[in-house]
Parts: C-alpha cells; sequence; structure tokens
C-alpha cells in the first residue's frame, strides 16, 4: 500500500477514496463537492459518478421496460386486471447489469483502500483529466 496523506475534509487518501464508492454515484458526488485538495479522492469520486450513475439508470430503466404489468380494464362493469408479461430478456439483462456493478463496487472499494489508482477504461481515463 502506498503511503496515504490527510485530505482536506480530514480523513487519510485511502478510506476517502473508498467512501467515495460506499454509496455508489451518491457518496461519489459528496465527495467530489467536498474534497478540494486531494487528487486521488478527486479521481475516485469522479470514477464513482461516471460508472455507477449510468449503470444505476440503465439497469432501472431495462428493469422497468422489461418488467410483468398488470393494468385492469372493465368486463361488464366489473374491473378485471390483465396481466401483460413484459419483456424478460431486458429484466435478465438487468440483472446483468447489476451483477456486473456489484463486483466493479467491490472491487473499486478493494483498490481504492489499497492506495491504489485502479483505472477502468474509458471513464478512468476521463476521470483522470478531470480530477
Amino acid at each position: 500500500m502506498e503511503k496515504t496523506n490527510k485530505t482536506s475534509l480530514g480523513l487519510e487518501e485511502n478510506v476517502a477514496g473508498l467512501l467515495s464508492y460506499v454509496l455508489g454515484w451518491l457518496t461519489g458526488l459528496i465527495f467530489l463537492l467536498a474534497e478540494k485538495k486531494s487528487k486521488f479522492v478527486r479521481f475516485h469520486a469522479l470514477q464513482s459518478i461516471m460508472t455507477f450513475l449510468p449503470l444505476s439508470v440503465l439497469a432501472w430503466l431495462l428493469g422497468w421496460i422489461g418488467a410483468p404489468k398488470v393494468t385492469y380494464g372493465s368486463y361488464y362493469g366489473y374491473s378485471v386486471p390483465t396481466v401483460n408479461p413484459g419483456i424478460p430478456a431486458l429484466t435478465y439483462l438487468s440483472w446483468i447489469i447489476w451483477a456486473i456493478s456489484f463486483v466493479l463496487w467491490i472491487v473499486l472499494m478493494i483498490k481504492a483502500y489499497q492506495g491504489e489508482k485502479f483505472k477502468l477504461p474509458v471513464v478512468g481515463d476521463i476521470a483522470e483529466k478531470h480530477a
């Protein structure tokens, strides 16, 4: 593990880096706004936002679109439920995205705690440039 330094928040850099992933993009946003000094923490906060916000939105949308829906229609004055089976492939794709997100979440927290500036493809370069 690399030597850690204190951040402007009074935390060790590796701990603040880990915390920027704990609640996904939400803690990434908090640490990006709060941390003024440490490029290490700002990098991990940006990478957290740029990784988990799009994955969360995509997984949620696919799950919502693919989920079965119950609608109610009228049949001789009675409310009758009708089930639309949805699109199971989209629901499964949503589950796969959540599983990938979970694995990334664990790996990124471990790497940040170890003091490593572990860059994901594409978003890691962008986060490094703007940290």
